[in-house]
């Protein structure tokens, strides 16, 4: 038995995780995601896969992020037919996602249709809500440590890795004649103290290990986030401003929500409203109720119903484009969360326009501002940024909270790293920038450890004659 491992994204950079595991003819796909970001990278979305789709057995996914599951649509279009493996509440954030993602695909190809930037006389999306939902009847959800048989000599099993909800640590276990090995993917780990998930699950044996780097080179201590946000909180409220936030509609919202509501309820800011204005995120925190077991929020039945703190008489859902619109006529103290957490596009522009010019309101952002978004711009200082085509100048109070990202740190890495016994036969370094996946290869190899930093497209042997 000969095994390949082909790396088809996350090689050197943060987003397009697939990777391809070869047992002698048979392929197994591991995440299927979308490359984002740099224009360089996006572009590689468009290229041919370097494998057949349609001689793809299984794609087994870690978590729902598109970063991670955004080409299935194309996969099964491409030809795919086989199994989808994921967590149960991951089949649940995938419909809700990758529906969204085609529509916006579809609006793209419609905006550059109308406006003529396209180099093709017909621009056509990446794929289509159809194609989104034929990817549905094909994915068999399962719950955690569930062993599934995936080929005849190969299992998978997966752990919690408190990322986001569903997000799972990928374990396969290869079974030969005289031996079994090993295979782990970390898919994104979560943190050690996060104050909605629980910690990533400690695996200790692995002959091949790949991990994760996003943080790979760097701290960012969560320690300071109440503190932080009350004082924040509190100097908007003696201005009887609103308060901005651009949140990610999949955990960032909902870590928001957690955070100020236990605010109020310790009175370390007064209670008022919080508008959460984004209808991904409306629809993903309904699903927090339904798999209560992958968090430490408490949710009891009451009248029939699932109650937790998103039910709070303090939080407000815009369900409609009418509700909407209404908070641009609000007056603080308020705060609004919405989408994108980048401020690249969705419902926070309309309260960015008209926010941005107020001298006491307040943007705050709670996550990582792209090189070349607009919240980035906004971040930085810039005195004007284009929304709607219109200059729009930026006269309110600009605040950043660090210690909310979803993803370990290096020391949070470096402490799940600690759990395994042995050091693996290999272990790449993935789903990081080059220095990133770099500075953490180095602090591993201080281990002993024999540590690659793969490239795009690069395939390893990893058993041969097995």
């Amino acid at each position: 038995m000969n095994v390949r491992l082909k790396f088809l994204g996350a090689a050197q950079s943060v987003t397009g995780s697939k990777y391809l595991l070869e047992i002698d003819q048979e392929k197994i796909l591991v995440d299927c995601g979308l490359f984002q970001g740099q224009k360089e990278l996006r572009l590689r979305n468009w290229q041919t896969l370097p494998v057949d789709a349609a001689t793809i057995h299984t794609v087994i996914i870690t978590h729902a992020h598109i970063d991670h599951i955004g080409y299935l649509p194309r996969l099964v279009k491409d030809g795919f037919r086989g199994r989808i493996i994921c967590t149960h509440a991951t089949e649940d954030l995938m419909k809700i996602l990758l529906r969204d993602a085609a529509k916006l695909q579809e609006e793209e190809a419609a905006f550059a249709f109308k406006h003529g930037y396209s180099k093709h006389s017909k621009p056509e999306p990446l794929f289509t809500e159809e194609d989104a939902e034929r990817v549905f009847p094909l994915v068999e959800s399962v719950r955690y440590q569930k062993e599934v048989k995936v080929l005849k000599n190969l299992t998978a099993k997966f752990f919690n890795a408190g990322h986001i909800l569903g997000s799972a640590i990928a374990e396969l276990t290869l079974t030969a004649p005289t031996q079994k090995k090993k295979i782990v993917f970390s898919g994104d780990l979560g943190r050690y103290n996060d104050a909605i998930m629980y910690e990533p699950e400690a695996l200790h044996t692995a002959d091949i290990l790949l991990v994760e780097s996003t943080y790979g080179n760097r701290l960012n201590p969560i320690d300071s986030v109440t503190t932080d946000l009350q004082q924040i909180v509190n100097e908007a409220v003696e201005r009887k401003g609103v308060i901005v936030v651009p949140a990610f509609a999949v955990g960032r919202t909902q870590t928001l929500i957690y955070y100020f509501c236990r605010l109020m309820e310790q009175k370390l800011i007064p209670s008022l409203p919080v508008f959460v204005d984004s209808p991904m995120a409306i629809d993903v925190t309904e699903l927090y109720e339904r798999h209560s077991y992958n968090h430490k929020i408490k949710t009891e039945h009451r009248d029939g119903q699932l109650i937790s703190i998103f039910d709070s008489a303090h939080i407000h859902f815009c369900n409609t484009r009418e509700s909407s619109k209404a908070l641009n006529d609000l007056r603080g103290p308020a705060i609004i969360i919405s989408a994108s957490g980048m401020a690249t596009g969705g419902r926070v522009l309309h309260h960015l326009y008209h926010r941005l010019r107020n001298e006491n309101d307040t943007v705050l952002f709670a996550g990582y501002q792209a090189e070349g978004s607009r919240g980035r711009s906004i971040q930085d200082g810039e005195p004007m940024v284009k929304i709607f085509g219109e200059e729009v100048p930026v006269k309110c109070f600009v605040k950043t909270i660090n210690g909310l990202s979803a993803h370990a740190d290096q020391s949070e890495l470096l402490q799940w790293l600690d759990n395994f016994k042995d050091s693996p036969k290999f272990t790449f370094i993935t789903h990081g920038e080059k220095e990133s996946a770099t500075v953490l290869a180095e602090k591993i190899k201080a281990k002993g450890w024999n540590v690659v930093v793969p490239e795009y497209l690069e395939t390893f042997e990893l058993f041969s004659g097995i």
